[in-house]
């Protein structure tokens, strides 16, 4: 586990934000919204606590796709996509790794989506799915994640 609290920004480095909590998860979206979003084969995602997770500087947009389930949150100068918020859920956060500072310590745990993945892109995830993953398996899943990076 790398040491907290950890610090990252957008390209640009208006929107800075900081993770003091361990992340309960790490995932690889294939969908074909984030293929767009990102301009890559996937999008990565770092679940974290909501009390684990601060904007340092900046101020986030809502950018995207808004509502009405996700809200996907911008740098307002470089438009660079730092976060994202499911709409109503306030005790955990979807932090993009790659914009931290150092940003191999998120391994994504899951992939999903995989209907929509391409032929060639490959992760390191533990688990797999053609669509997301049924909610009755995050029980499992946060708690097998917890025990292979504790």
């Amino acid at each position: 586990m790398t040491d907290l609290p950890q610090t990252g920004s957008c390209r640009c480095g208006a929107l800075q934000v900081e993770v003091s909590k361990p992340p309960m998860m790490t995932a690889a979206c294939h969908c074909r919204g984030c293929q767009k979003m990102s301009a890559s084969a996937f999008s990565l995602t770092m679940m974290v606590p909501g009390d684990g997770f601060r904007v340092v500087s900046g101020t986030p947009v809502k950018g995207g796709i808004k509502g009405p389930d996700l809200d996907h949150y911008m740098c307002s100068d470089c438009q660079g996509w730092v976060f994202t918020r499911i709409v109503g859920v306030e005790n955990f956060v979807n932090v993009r790794p790659s914009m931290f500072d150092v940003p191999d310590w998120c391994t994504p745990y899951i992939e999903t989506m995989t209907v929509d993945r391409l032929d060639w892109a490959t992760t390191a995830a533990a688990h797999h799915y053609k669509g997301f993953p049924p909610e009755a398996d995050f029980p499992m899943l946060l708690e097998g994640y917890a025990k292979a990076h504790g």
